[in-house]
């Protein structure tokens, strides 16, 4: 008798539980919102050069803050922060949120072969601008059709250019803030789900 009364009675609950309508509530918006980041997502190349140009002089604004409040604490530890980033909290921290890499070039990556040779030619530009006192100014250039990069040229007053490039004839460093085209796509996606 038992044993019949239990059998409906567990039947019964693995239906209710299985219907249960919070949890199918839930999945849906889980799905729909699963669905959404598949869609093929559709930014001009305006829309992205302008986003990696704010974004950019962001970065760079706070890797260029923490970078020179760390050299000021550990004046003797500058070649080994400036050669690893990652040791700065703060430029860690946007590398991993924004699915970036930002790092310090000077004089001697002009020949770098890790650089394409767009990059190369245009370290090279900017250090005749450094040494001909000539204005400097940020920008962003296509890769190839995934990687962007945005690149910022350090104040030669900075501490930065003497820390992080000792012995130049001329104070020269600047950003190079590496982006993954479909990591900013992502990325501006959710910020307009979060709108």
């Amino acid at each position: 008798m038992v044993n019949r009364l239990f059998l409906p009675v567990l039947v019964l609950s693995i239906f209710l539980i299985g219907c249960n309508s919070e949890d199918r509530v839930g999945n849906t918006k889980e799905l729909a919102q699963e669905m959404k980041t598949m869609q093929i997502k559709r930014v001009t190349n305006t829309q992205l050069i302008a986003t990696l140009d704010e974004w950019g002089k962001q970065m760079t604004a706070v890797a260029q803050k923490s970078l020179e409040k760390e050299l000021n604490q550990s004046p003797d530890q500058a070649f080994t922060i400036c050669a690893d980033l990652e040791k700065v909290p703060l430029i860690a921290a946007l590398n991993r949120e924004y699915s970036v890499q930002i790092e310090l070039v000077g004089p001697a990556d002009i020949t770098n072969p890790k650089l394409s040779q767009k990059e190369r030619e245009l370290l090279d530009a900017y250090l005749y601008n450094a040494e001909n006192n000539l204005p400097q100014s940020d920008n962003v250039q296509k890769l190839n059709d995934t990687l962007l990069v945005y690149n910022a040229p350090v104040a030669a007053t900075s501490p930065i250019c003497k820390s992080c490039f000792e012995n130049q004839k001329v104070p020269f460093a600047v950003w190079r803030v590496l982006f993954d085209k479909k990591a900013v796509i992502k990325k501006l996606d959710a910020k307009k789900l979060n709108k």
